[in-house]
């Protein structure tokens, strides 16, 4: 689209700026849109954010001289390129670049998923039903980016509006028809899904996390309630979990067949063991639909049930249970470990108190000898998560080794000691220790391991370095798990 024909239905659409451009200043056809002025093309339009660490304003000059058409500002500056003003870049940002990149979000199926725990592997259960239905399906999350071909690592669970829309752009490229996508509480904030209207979407629960930026639990949860409001379509279908309380907020405000409730309750006759389970679900409206999961645990059959909730009707319900049934292990979601003793080691990216208990509940059920847990926690998080935590672990497991998580900037002694407050404050005396050496932690808990024993270690999940004084260490929990089971054999 030509520059000037974004203007004009930016324009037309409501959006608020101001456009100014020199007499005579040529008309490209916008090749993209971005942020980061080291990506920056010829006939690009660069949008300047403040941020927290660092201001784009100050990359105008090397944006110029990278080619850029346009820049999108929040302040005056000094540039003879054409200029978007406005008072939020980010608000104008994510509908420039979807319009520049032809709105691809209008040519799929979006499936959002927002809430605290289950989102990641709420994901890739979607992905597995729409493919199974033969749709080729593009994935974005925590753990990876997935444009229908190819595959990468995340850099964040909602990337930058521009960067978004460029990911879209290419699903709708390579052939995909939906793509499957989570929503962060961050991400929904601050606006990077501006330019996405979801066809369905699901809730998963809310529990205290990300406080230390949203404050409180209302902020917490108005930003995710975003998805439900200014990034749905008017005739989109959402899935909301009934057993939690905020997710009884949002069906009490929606009160319409197209908010449909799922429920724990809605699974009967269900089966858990390490391999996984199978139940019938059996919501009120609809068929009885009997399903095999290969993901273990009560709080991977709520997050079976919020998509196939989301999709009934959509698709069949033999699709539906095909897809299910074909889900692979989501890395680093209660992702199992054999070890040649007998025991297992489980690997999660557990990190709140909630997604603990759900996590060491989960392991009980398959544990026929002690059940440890090994965690940290991160630094400039929510510090009232430390002693819960230990409190947590305590209260479900045999024993506890306390380690590091990403200290970042704090003293990961002192992250500890919270954790240790926890434990001996649960009321329950239980064997523990600390060994703030994150790969010591877990090698030496293997090693004591006996047949029967489940080992938990939680927190990183499938994430692949330890930040430490502001530097990134490459570590990951489960190739340390799979060279010590190597070395072991």
């Amino acid at each position: 689209m030509r520059l000037s024909s974004l203007v004009q239905t930016l324009t037309e659409r409501g959006f608020s700026f101001a456009f100014t451009a020199a007499e005579g200043a040529k008309d490209p056809e916008v090749s993209g849109v971005f942020a980061d002025s080291r990506e920056i093309c010829p006939d690009s339009v660069f949008c300047c954010i403040e941020g927290e660490k660092d201001d784009g304003h100050r990359y105008i000059p090397a944006a110029e001289a990278a080619g850029a058409a346009a820049l999108v500002c929040e302040r005056p500056v000094e540039t003879g390129l054409p200029l978007f003003r406005t008072s939020s870049t980010r608000g104008l940002m994510g509908e420039l670049a979807a319009l520049a990149y032809g709105e691809p979000a209008s040519k799929l199926f979006m499936v959002g998923v927002t809430g605290t725990n289950g989102k990641t592997t709420t994901t890739y259960i979607l992905r597995g039903i729409l493919q199974a239905a033969g749709l080729r399906t593009g994935l974005l999350g925590t753990v990876v980016e997935s444009d229908g071909v190819q595959e990468r690592d995340a850099e964040r669970t909602t990337p930058e509006s521009c960067r978004l829309q460029r990911l879209l752009a290419a699903m709708v490229g390579n052939g995909c028809e939906a793509c499957v996508m989570e929503a962060s509480s961050h991400g929904l904030h601050i606006g990077r899904l501006s330019g996405c209207r979801f066809d369905a979407v699901v809730f998963t629960n809310l529990s205290p996390e990300h406080l230390d930026y949203h404050k409180d639990m209302e902020n917490y949860f108005q930003a995710k309630r975003l998805l439900f409001t200014k990034h749905s379509k008017e005739c989109r279908v959402a899935a909301i979990n009934a057993d939690d309380p905020y997710g009884a907020r949002l069906l009490a405000e929606f009160a319409s067949p197209e908010f449909r409730p799922f429920s724990l309750s809605d699974a009967s006759g269900t089966r858990l063991d390490v391999e996984g389970s199978s139940f019938v679900i059996t919501a009120k409206g609809w068929s009885p639909l009997p399903v095999k999961s290969p993901l273990a645990g009560s709080f991977n059959v709520a997050n079976v049930l919020g998509a196939a909730t989301v999709l009934r009707g959509k698709l069949d319900d033999a699709v539906i249970a095909k897809g299910i049934a074909s889900v692979p292990q989501a890395p680093g979601r209660l992702e199992r470990h054999p070890l040649p003793s007998g025991a297992c080691c489980v690997i999660d990216f557990a990190h709140t108190p909630e997604a603990l208990r759900n996590v060491l509940s989960a392991a009980r059920g398959f544990c026929s000898g002690k059940l440890v847990s090994i965690f940290g926690h991160g630094g400039g998080r929510y510090p009232s998560n430390r002693p819960a935590l230990g409190g947590v672990a305590a209260g479900l497991a045999d024993r506890v080794v306390v380690t590091m998580d990403n200290p970042r900037d704090e003293d990961p002694a002192r992250i500890a000691e919270a954790i240790v407050q926890g434990i001996e404050n649960s009321g329950r005396e239980i064997p523990y220790e600390v060994i703030l050496d994150r790969k010591e932690a877990i090698t030496k808990t293997l090693a004591a391991a006996g047949s029967g024993d489940v080992l938990v270690v939680s927190g990183k999940g499938p994430e692949k370095f330890l930040t430490i004084q502001g530097r990134k260490i490459p570590y990951n929990d489960a190739e340390t798990v799979d060279e010590w089971i190597r070395l072991a054999r």
